[in-house]
């Protein structure tokens, strides 16, 4: 019995040009995110702003994301080993669920905060120094999402990255609106309530994240393939007469891996047979890392039979097996 891998030569999996542009991206969004985060907190401060201060809080975490993703993307570049045969390309998902994590904690962080404001006398707030450090806030934010944005599709790293920035230009919007109720009513609750929908608006993101990545760490089938279409159509080849023991994983973004019992109606037919399987694949679900495993029914019914326990193999299966 035999198997047949796409692989038969060793490749790179990370994205070569893509890669060191995604990283160029995350890097120049960092080094903006960084840099403003301490003028938004020193601004709260002096502002007596909470929603400030939550915003400042939410590009901690934006920093922290661009930061924690940069050191897993250089991870998951490093060359596999013996011991890793697929290399270090999952730090990426781990550093995603952190990130999404982060999140969460700091979703409930705010939520408290907030509340706490909300009954208890918490003084002026300076609108005018929170308006100007607001909107500068979302212009960086903006950019950020612009720098970001091509990139969020092919890497979860770096989709974690982009629902943080989005979060925070959301909450600087809010941050400007609660500014301008301030300003022109001097309706300082505002400033708690808008910290309570930067609250949610962080939750939400970071619920998703994290929802999604652990579907990646459990190996659930991706959820942009029907994998029982994919069994069909793989059936449907000529020479397959039925496949079982069907799995497709996600190692981590943009590498999603399958392997399978494929029974063939003979022998003589399984090197055609698996060249069209992989070419399918690869075309039409975007698979490039194959493992098929070709048997013809009357292997599979003996290895089935003599699994249970009772029975030896059949003589022909035991030459045929030792032969493999």
């Amino acid at each position: 019995m035999t198997t047949k891998n796409d692989n038969d030569k060793p490749h790179d999996h990370s994205g070569g040009r893509s890669d060191g542009r995604t990283r160029r991206s995350m890097m120049l969004a960092f080094l903006l995110t960084s840099v403003f985060m301490l003028v938004e907190l020193i601004g709260g401060i002096l502002a007596n702003s909470l929603a400030l201060m939550a915003d400042a809080g939410h590009m901690v975490s934006d920093a922290a994301a661009l930061g924690l993703g940069l050191f897993a993307m250089w991870i998951a570049s490093q060359p596999h080993t013996e011991r890793r045969t697929f290399g270090f390309h999952r730090a990426e998902i781990l550093a995603a669920l952190a990130n999404g994590s982060l999140l969460v904690v700091i979703a409930f962080v705010v939520g408290w905060h907030a509340f706490w404001r909300l009954s208890a006398n918490a003084g002026e707030v300076a609108s005018g120094p929170m308006l100007v450090i607001a909107c500068i806030g979302l212009v960086i934010n903006l950019v950020s999402l612009q720098i970001l944005g091509g990139h969020s599709h092919e890497n979860l790293n770096v989709r974690a990255a982009f629902l943080h920035v989005v979060g925070d230009a959301l909450g600087s919007a809010g941050v400007i609106l609660a500014a301008i109720v301030i300003r022109f009513t001097g309706w300082t609750p505002i400033d708690a309530l808008v910290s309570i929908l930067i609250a949610v608006l962080i939750f939400v993101s970071g619920w998703r994240l994290v929802r999604e990545t652990v579907s990646v760490l459990l190996e659930s089938v991706p959820r942009n393939l029907d994998s029982d279409a994919l069994r069909k159509d793989l059936i449907a080849i000529e020479g397959i007469e039925n496949v079982h023991d069907l799995h497709v994983w996600t190692v981590t973004s943009g590498f999603v891996s399958l392997s399978c019992h494929a029974e063939v109606t003979s022998s003589d037919v399984s090197d055609s047979v698996l060249r069209r399987a992989t070419v399918l694949l690869r075309e039409r679900y975007g698979i490039r890392h194959v493992t098929i495993q070709p048997e013809t029914s009357w292997i599979h019914e003996e290895l089935e039979h003599c699994c249970s326990g009772e029975h030896e193999p059949l003589p022909s299966l035991r030459r045929f097996l030792n032969q493999s």
